[in-house]
């Protein structure tokens, strides 16, 4: 007698594939998968829908947009080699750095054997970032105002980092402070598309390497459900541009509709783990869901009062998290309160 076939809530289905229920409702709603119902008509996801789930997931893992991924349970291969080559420069790149690890332990372990100590530095540097903590901060400075000068610190620059917190909290000024002190960092602020009295972004000339960069971008965001706009233009134009130091901007989410922030946090998320670091103001749940943050993001929470922030982990229960979930809204509610102000007599 078989075991009867489990049946998994989007809850469950999510935990199981590491990806959130929202995750999940938009590959329903791209026809990538087709969960059953329950009487009362709610969604669960049997072994044929988790399958098939698990390898959409995988192809996400490995850069594939959610329109290729389409195209490609359909038969059509077009796109693969372009994708296959990109993830195959991203393992290189990662086995030239384990290489050069290996080379270091090596020339420790000679010099062990020639009976020299090594430096506790030497050792803490064979360690990945998130290990090697012990290490002098990433940034650190005393905390303008409205704060009372308390010292901030970072350890070390996850490549997405969102910045979120209540209105007047600080945040803006924590990350304009963020783009002053990180080395070549630049900070993109709402007046990014001169709708408010700033200069209008230079892109660069079409057929340059950087006008290339972001052309495929926008082409990769359109396949994943984006809507081409000039808002994401000239978002994708920095996000892009080739410099050395991170990128703070404010309200990333500014003029983009729900499926297009989608579309960009995928985008973020899939450049991996050596990419340059975004630092993220928003107060969207498209951007932000806590749910679907994984290890190469951090979440900065600035809260009220004008208390210092802190990192806060993505598990519910944790330090600061339910906080940081009532800063958070649909970008429904967010296209509602956008540009709106709240003044205290």
């Amino acid at each position: 007698m078989t075991k009867a076939a489990r049946f998994l809530s989007p809850a469950e289905a999510g935990k199981a594939l590491g990806v959130s229920p929202k995750a999940l409702r938009l590959y329903e709603e791209r026809g990538l998968i087709d969960p059953g119902r329950t009487e009362a008509g709610w969604r669960v996801y049997g072994p044929e829908d988790m399958t098939r789930a698990t390898e959409i997931v995988a192809l996400r893992s490995l850069g594939f947009s959610l329109g290729q991924i389409a195209r490609l349970q359909a038969g059509d291969t077009d796109g693969i080699e372009g994708i296959l080559a990109t993830h195959q420069r991203t393992l290189e790149e990662k086995g030239r750095g384990l290489a050069e690890t290996v080379r270091r332990i090596r020339d420790l372990r000679r010099a062990l054997g020639d009976g020299a100590t090594p430096a506790a530095g030497d050792l803490v540097r064979l360690l990945s970032p998130e290990k090697s903590e012990a290490a002098d901060p990433a940034v650190a400075f005393d905390l303008p105002w409205p704060w009372g000068g308390e010292r901030f610190e970072l350890r070390a620059l996850k490549p997405i980092i969102h910045i979120v917190g209540p209105l007047f909290s600080g945040k803006t000024r924590l990350a304009q402070r963020l783009a002053a002190d990180l080395p070549g960092a630049r900070f993109l602020g709402l007046d990014r598309l001169g709708s408010s009295g700033g200069a209008e972004v230079a892109l660069p000339a079409p057929g340059s390497g950087w006008w290339d960069r972001i052309e495929s971008a926008l082409a990769w965001m359109v396949e994943d459900g984006a809507t081409r706009s000039d808002a994401l233009t000239v978002l994708v134009g920095h996000l892009e541009e080739p410099a050395s130091g991170p990128l703070v901007v404010d309200m990333i989410e500014q003029g983009l509709d729900e499926a297009t922030q989608m579309a960009l946090i995928a985008h973020l998320r899939r450049r991996g783990s050596d990419a340059t670091p975004v630092m993220m103001l928003t107060r969207s749940t498209a951007i932000l869901d806590l749910a679907a943050v994984g290890p190469d993001e951090a979440v900065l929470f600035c809260p009220a009062n004008h208390s210092p922030p802190f990192l806060v982990p993505p598990r519910p229960g944790a330090p600061g998290y339910e906080a940081v979930e009532s800063c958070l809204a649909s970008p429904e509610v967010r296209a509602r309160s956008e540009g709106v102000v709240a003044v205290r007599r």
